[in-house]
């Protein structure tokens, strides 16, 4: 019975240590006032007073705040924007990587395997850096293609919105595949040759067959790259310049440049629950299926 609870206990414990107690701090910041004399904000709750006298004078002025300044919501609208796209073209290109993984001859499925996960030997920034190299206007890609005729004069890519497509592409394209070749790896060959044998042509079979198998590891994917993307800083600060707003930007400038933790925080909890709520609802409605397939 201790074994069991022990556990049971251990992820309960992990999750309100690094989880629950982080955020509900995050969240007393953001219900705090803004401190003029001495930052960065005075809170306005106290054991000396209680959890009374702190509830009678609650007020969620920053999250009003939020709603008043188009900034905020523009920068949520933005990120979800960027999110949304690079998870597609994530997928877009990690699908048929991951199709050719799962088809490859077994001997050669380690070796693929390594080379995915090869760009995590490396430090994220210094890949971040070493594509502000290559994008730039005497980068290598527009030496290679002046070299070879395609264009006339440099491309304008850096401190684009397609530099960070392509940055955020890159660097979390192995979260996709990852996935999607654990779900494809365990795919039976025999339905799709049974497919084929009832009729189907090879696309019909992979559109029929193939795709449906493979959706928990899409789904997986998505979450694993739209997650950290929505709250993505250092990509598009790098590649994307001033001209790209997205909310881990903003988050950075309320807490280093403003010194406004608690707006900071407000901003923190309203992401938080952006990403909570669909993780949420996806969980549930799984769990109808599941419980709708028994």
């Amino acid at each position: 019975m201790m074994r069991r609870f022990l556990l049971i206990a251990t992820p309960y414990a992990w999750l309100l240590a690094l989880f629950l107690v982080p955020f509900a701090i995050v969240l007393k910041i953001s219900l705090s006032d803004v401190a003029l004399a001495r930052p960065p904000y005075v809170p306005q709750f106290s054991w000396e007073e209680g959890i009374g006298a702190f509830l009678s004078q609650l007020d969620l002025e920053n999250f009003v705040f939020l709603t008043q300044d188009d900034l905020y919501w523009k920068a949520y609208l933005s990120s979800l924007r960027i999110a949304v796209m690079s998870t597609v073209l994530t997928l877009l290109v990690g699908y048929p990587v991951a199709y050719a993984m799962a088809r490859a001859p077994q001997e050669w499925r380690p070796t693929l395997m390594m080379l995915v996960i090869l760009p995590f030997w490396t430090s994220f920034l210094i890949r971040v850096y070493a594509w502000m190299g290559i994008l730039s206007n005497e980068g290598y890609l527009n030496q290679f293609l002046l070299g070879i005729g395609a264009i006339s004069e440099p491309l304008t890519i850096l401190n684009t919105q397609v530099a960070v497509y392509i940055g955020i592409v890159y660097t979390y394209l192995p979260f996709m595949i990852l996935p999607i070749y654990s779900a494809l790896d365990r795919l039976d060959g025999s339905l799709i040759e049974a497919a084929e044998d009832l009729g189907c042509s090879r696309a019909q079979a992979f559109w029929l067959v193939t795709i449906p198998l493979s959706r928990p590891g899409i789904i997986a994917g998505c979450f694993l790259v739209f997650i950290p993307v929505l709250g993505e800083f250092v990509i598009p600060s790098l590649l994307g310049g001033s001209g790209t707003l997205m909310i881990g930007k903003v988050l950075w400038e309320e807490f280093f440049n403003n010194r406004d933790w608690p707006v900071a925080s407000a901003v923190a909890v309203i992401l938080l629950l952006i990403l909570i709520v669909p993780i949420i609802l996806f969980q549930r409605n799984q769990q109808k299926q599941a419980e709708a397939e028994q």
